[in-house]
């Protein structure tokens, strides 16, 4: 009984850890997630971009968080290999400068994070500030979820149990590798397990080079993680964690034979044997960094052979310039729902094609790009023309009337959608051609609010893919939470622009008209993008009919 308990409260420990990271990841990605795209692609050397992977390897608590990003950045184009795999070596040691924050003694600061992040995520309205209380919460049941464990295994270290398991991952140092793998690519968090192996050499539970041999095998288990999870990318993008996971699995296996092979660890010891741990981590990575980062041009091409990119056909379309209504479906009342909802997501992601450049053309125009996406506006126009054909010719009686409310919804949402492109089409890309035309200059300040904003809504964009698939209720409302956040920083993008008018600003006053238009642009065509939650929040009796007060007292 002692034994199923002990394991009741690890598991406990564990999923809470697990959680506890998950939860600051999500409040980072969502309050400043898009913002991550443009610090990525900016073009600059290894080192910086490998300074930057450290950077957000530590802000998004994981490393494999890190190549996913960058996988998905490489898969587009927007990123190199060369930056993109240096980006993921950094975002590795940024995990392991990580284990040395989280493995201070904080056990007094647990209340204060708490107390803080509760405030703010119950009680702040705006979505960066709620977001903000979630990271300083997750980071408090980090903390919490720490304790806990060293609590569940100081009791069964002390009998016979726990010593016979540690023993034999001593003495067999590959099981231990193995074991180590396993769990990092089990519980998708070597974070995770490096913090509990840290805590369990701490309180003596198992020996030091057993735990050397289980973080060495969490460093290999966290280079598979990404190569799983990115296994859908195009192949561009699958080239960063695959040559990751070779250079990182080589340098794992070559490090556990050394240090249980030779005199090796006695340099990194220290005063604590979890320091020692933290220490072998940290070295690990390091250095690893150090030697592949002159590398990285070499091992392009042996993963470009492994990995060839296939050669595209100049006359074939792009998948999403074709229809996937099916006509044979359309009677059929969940198939022919499915068949509208991957139609109205084609739109969209032509839609998000045509907005994601729209930045670039305000600093740097071209008319063939900006011609090539008034063709892109085609396509829309014609799957809007096909999905309204589409459910026309649904009949009521025989796919009933709700499906049928369903695909009226459905069919609003891509005249939403639709019109959306158009003011990509016939508002924003004008009002980059004019600044070009006329060579206005944005202030500094005011360039950034323009591309906070848009990156904002490049987010809403996916979120609302999300909303389309699943009819989810929270996903929904924060759809709209986020409508509401672009609304506010549409107004305070006037507020501070007019502040920059009434201090004197040249800059300001020149590009005031179209610093303006652009705004009111983005917005509107945010909410076109955000209407999709509407009918979902109003069929589950979430949505108010009118914000007018109803009884008016004299």
């Amino acid at each position: 009984m002692t034994i199923l308990w002990f394991l009741v409260q690890l598991a406990g420990a564990v999923m809470l850890l697990l959680y506890s990271v998950r939860m600051v990841r999500t409040g980072i990605e969502r309050a400043f997630g898009p913002s991550f795209q443009r610090a990525m692609t900016r073009r600059s050397n290894r080192i910086s971009t490998a300074g930057m992977g450290v950077v957000f390897a530590i802000v998004l608590q994981s490393s494999a968080a890190v190549a996913l990003l960058a996988a998905g950045f490489a898969g587009t184009g927007a990123l190199s290999f060369s930056a993109g795999l240096a980006l993921v070596l950094g975002g590795d040691l940024g995990s392991a400068l990580l284990i040395q924050i989280l493995s201070f003694r904080l056990d007094w600061l647990v209340p204060v994070l708490l107390a803080l992040g509760g405030a703010l995520f119950l009680r702040s309205e705006r979505r960066g500030m709620k977001q903000a209380g979630r990271v300083v919460l997750g980071i408090a049941f980090i903390l919490i979820s720490l304790r806990f464990l060293r609590e569940t295994m100081e009791p069964i270290s002390d009998s016979d149990f726990l010593p016979a398991i540690a023993g034999y991952l001593e003495s067999d140092y590959v099981t231990a590798f193995l074991v180590g793998m396993a769990l990092a690519f089990v519980m998708f968090s070597s974070v995770a397990v490096i913090l509990m192996c840290v805590t369990l050499v701490q309180i003596g539970a198992i020996p030091l080079l057993a735990g050397v041999s289980l973080v060495l095998g969490a460093n290999m288990g966290s280079a598979l993680i990404p190569v799983w999870l990115s296994r859908g990318l195009p192949v561009q993008g699958r080239q960063v964690p695959v040559a990751n996971m070779l250079l990182r699995c080589s340098w794992a296996i070559l490090v556990l034979m050394l240090v249980n092979r030779l005199p090796i660890l006695p340099l990194l010891e220290s005063r604590s044997a979890g320091q020692t741990l933290v220490n072998v981590h940290i070295a690990f990575n390091l250095v690893l960094l150090v030697i592949a980062l002159p590398l990285i041009g070499l091992v392009q091409k042996p993963v470009a052979r492994l990995l060839p990119i296939p050669a595209l056909r100049p006359d074939s379309l792009p998948e999403s310039h074709r229809s996937v209504l099916d006509e044979t479906v359309r009677d059929n009342p969940g198939l022919a729902l499915a068949s509208l909802k991957r139609e109205v997501l084609r739109m969209l992601q032509v839609v998000e094609s045509m907005m994601r450049p729209v930045m670039e053309l305000y600093q740097d125009f071209d008319k063939q790009r900006m011609h090539t996406l008034r063709q892109t506006d085609d396509v829309v126009n014609e799957a809007l023309d096909g999905l309204r054909r589409y459910v026309v010719r649904m009949d009521p009686d025989i796919v009933g009337k709700h499906t049928f409310k369903q695909a009226r919804d459905l069919a609003e949402y891509a005249i939403a959608v639709e019109a959306a492109g158009d003011i990509v089409v016939k508002q924003l890309l004008p009002l980059a051609q004019e600044r070009a035309d006329h060579r206005i200059r944005f202030s500094q300040k005011g360039l950034e609010e323009l591309i906070t904003m848009h990156e904002q809504i490049m987010a809403n964009i996916k979120l609302a893919s999300n909303v389309v698939i699943s009819d989810d209720v929270d996903s929904a409302r924060l759809l709209v939470e986020a409508k509401d956040e672009i609304a506010r920083t549409e107004r305070k993008g006037r507020r501070t622009h007019l502040r920059r008018l009434s201090q004197g600003t040249e800059v300001s006053f020149d590009s005031s008209d179209l610093h303006l238009e652009t705004l009111r642009a983005l917005k509107e065509f945010n909410s076109k993008i955000a209407s999709v939650a509407y009918p979902i929040l109003y069929r589950k009796g979430q949505l108010l009919d009118t914000r007018l007060i109803e009884n008016m007292q004299a």
